[in-house]
């Protein structure tokens, strides 16, 4: 099968092994690259071969060592720019060859963020970090940029010598760059075959501190020592992991907290795990992305979706993964509250898409859809939802656990499709043809909208959250004096984030009532993350004028895209406060990543080409 967001043919050919030469000018924010790309062919007399590009520039294309022709095609408005390369004589099936590629990024490739020192924690040297995911590698290194194909890797990296240089893969020691003395060379190796969206490099003012016996946190210095303390079960989290779904093949697990732009909460990348800032709670009660992002480990970078239409399969079951090892460590009760909050996640993407659009598909079709644009809980939250589902028709967790761990090692090392899901489900649960059968596919898997089955979660940590939200959605002016401090300082901050969401989920309350709320329960001097983004939702969408400055401070000095998305868009429609709104976007964009920038200007309709 094609796949629709790569010009690269993975039926024709498959790149077995990459090697990165990699110079970064830190005053130009281009990265020089050599790569030398081992492809093997996949069919008789092959004679062209087509990479992705995005934005790159191409110096010379070398096939085992001999110059050859290329040219690069038209450029498509998200896929980027097709690199045919004319082999010097036809392929046989089954034959290698190396082709190198010597190239330079843009100063705007879209997998790379360059930061000022300004931008840092540290104020004082400047940053850079990627992120690959989903089709961005193409900016950075010309690749079959497709999650279809698995090749290992091995890099070399020169960077200023007071900077730090980390990669997804295991770090191979380091050397002065023989070319320059004011540089340092910093070499990786990744023997684990992996898809291009996974290829990660972070460099910075870098620290790290050991927290397992195969785990060490990196950050600037300002953040080290609360992130070791914030990250401090990571070992617990990854032997109950491997005892869920098998031995962790990728040798060491390190945790990444980049600085506050990071558009996402992490990012799985193979021995280094990004983390965003907004997770250093204090109490460790957001280190559950971690356990999400160790899941990964599994199901998304051993087993892989082949396609980013099958993108539920990395994710559906990384949720279901890593709410079992929720279930480990905390109990069931723990499972199912979690559940709980995933299913209001997804019906709060469908109330933003739309119940009929069909990027809110279990498996949408994405062809000519910038995969960016179908990003949201539903891959997510519907795939869990369907996987519990199914746990509770074959016998429950353990039975349904068994299953998971059997596919991860069936098709490990693989790049998959539902349909391959699917028919490995069949074959398993042989005996139980007939319940699998009454499952509506059709509908679970190829129509918008919420799934065709709300599981019945054991509501036991909800109940005092659900009794709380009641209470104030029923309350009269004359009531609100009933409510007291110990209504929240009672719940732990999980159950606050609920109670804030089954709020979030009504009619805006009386402005009346949140300012009594904030009066109660002082929700403004909240530092968790999670909590305040949902609160200060709460307080703009019932118009109190007061909020709209804390919440686009939140939505600018983080740039997790969970958080300022929602906030831009409550601000916005907010009607007194839209124009302030794109005021404060346009102010603090450049300093944004750019895709959440991207996103952010289409949502608050701001013509991006007019704004520059």
């Amino acid at each position: 099968m094609a796949d629709p967001c790569s010009f690269s043919s993975s039926s024709r050919c498959l790149t077995r092994h990459l090697h990165l030469l990699l110079h970064l000018d830190f005053s130009s924010h281009v990265i020089r690259g050599k790569v030398q790309l081992t492809v093997e062919a996949l069919e008789d007399r092959l004679s062209v071969l087509t990479l992705d590009t995005r934005d790159l520039d191409i110096h010379a294309v070398t096939v085992n060592q001999q110059p050859v022709h290329f040219s690069l095609g038209p450029r498509h408005s998200f896929k980027g720019t097709p690199l045919d390369i004319t082999l010097p004589s036809h392929l046989s099936r089954g034959q290698h060859v190396i082709v190198e590629v010597t190239y330079k990024t843009s100063p705007l490739a879209t997998a790379l963020q360059w930061l000022t020192p300004e931008q840092t924690a540290g104020k004082k040297q400047p940053y850079l970090f990627s992120q690959c995911q989903a089709h961005h590698c193409r900016s950075m290194v010309p690749c079959q940029d497709s999650p279809a194909v698995k090749h290992t890797y091995y890099a070399q990296v020169s960077v200023p010598r007071d900077l730090v240089a980390v990669m997804s893969a295991v770090r191979d020691g380091q050397e002065t760059d023989p070319e320059d003395g004011s540089r340092l060379i910093y070499r990786f190796r990744q023997p684990v075959p992996m898809p291009s969206y996974l290829i990660a490099i972070v460099v910075g003012d870098l620290e790290s501190r050991q927290i397992g016996p195969r785990s060490r946190v990196w950050s600037e210095k300002e953040f080290v020592e609360k992130a070791a303390s914030e990250f401090s079960e990571t070992e617990t989290m990854l032997a109950t992991a491997e005892d869920l779904a098998g031995p962790y093949v990728w040798g060491q697990y390190d945790i990444l907290v980049l600085p506050p732009s990071f558009p996402y909460g992490g990012m799985e990348n193979p021995c280094l795990t990004f983390a965003t800032p907004t997770l250093l709670a204090g109490d460790k009660s957001l280190s559950n992305v971690i356990a999400h992002e160790i899941a990964h480990s599994w199901t998304g970078n051993l087993v892989t979706n082949k396609t980013w239409e099958h993108f539920w399969l990395n994710e559906g079951h990384t949720v279901y993964l890593e709410r079992m090892i929720g279930r480990c460590l905390e109990g069931e009760p723990f499972r199912q509250f979690k559940a709980m909050g995933g299913w209001k996640d997804l019906q709060d993407s469908v109330n933003t898409f739309g119940a009929n659009n069909p990027l809110t598909n279990l498996v949408p079709r994405l062809e000519d859809v910038d995969p960016d644009d179908a990003f949201s809980s539903v891959p997510y939250e519907k795939g869990f939802a369907l996987l519990y589902h199914l746990e509770e028709l074959v016998g429950g967790p353990e039975v349904f656990m068994g299953f998971v761990k059997s596919y991860i090692q069936r098709f490990a090392y693989n790049s998959v499709t539902t349909d391959q899901w699917k028919d490995y489900l069949f074959s398993y649960f042989k005996d139980q043809v007939d319940v699998l059968s009454s499952v509506d596919w059709n509908t679970w898997m190829s129509c918008p909208g919420m799934p065709p089955v709300k599981p019945q979660y054991d509501t036991t940590l909800a109940d005092a959250c659900i009794a709380l939200a009641q209470r104030w959605i029923k309350a009269k002016d004359q009531d609100l004096d009933s409510f007291r401090e110990s209504d929240v300082t009672t719940l732990s901050s999980h159950q606050v984030i609920e109670f804030l969401s089954l709020l979030l989920q009504e009619d805006p309350l009386p402005l009346t009532h949140v300012k009594k709320m904030q009066d109660v329960y002082n929700l403004n001097a909240f530092t968790n993350s999670e909590v305040r983004f949902r609160w200060l939702r709460l307080c703009v969408r019932s118009r109190w004028e007061d909020a709209v400055p804390m919440a686009l401070k939140m939505a600018t000095e983080q740039g997790r895209m969970k958080f300022t998305r929602p906030l831009f868009r409550e601000v916005f429609h907010f009607q007194k406060f839209a124009a302030e709104a794109v005021r404060v976007f346009l102010t603090h964009r450049a300093a944004m990543h750019p895709v959440t920038s991207g996103l952010v200007a289409k949502e608050l309709k701001v013509d991006v080409g007019a704004a520059q």
